[in-house]
């Protein structure tokens, strides 16, 4: 058994994002609760980034504003990248 939940969350996981997380883009709108599965990792240990696919829950309920704010700075909405200390499993 691990001592790190965030040890056992890799690509292919089910994730939801923690309490208090905001998004990397735009610090005003936060993404607690949102979920959706890691499709790729990068980084080390401490500093492992995420590239997490939202799923469609998370999709249906995304605020106008962050959708509206991605397609101004050419953002892709379905996907964001977040710290692994950011998430944690799901599943």
């Amino acid at each position: 058994m691990s001592s790190k939940p965030s040890a056992k969350i890799g690509v292919g996981a089910k994730i939801r994002v923690k309490p208090g997380t905001v998004s990397p883009e735009f610090p005003d709108i936060t993404c607690a609760g949102w979920t959706g599965t890691i499709l790729e990792a990068s980084g080390k240990k401490q500093e492992i980034k995420f590239i997490i696919e939202w799923d469609d829950a998370t999709l249906g309920q995304m605020p106008a504003d962050y959708l509206q704010k991605c397609e101004q700075q050419g953002l892709y909405h379905k996907m964001a990248c977040f710290q692994s200390d950011q998430v944690e499993s799901c599943d």
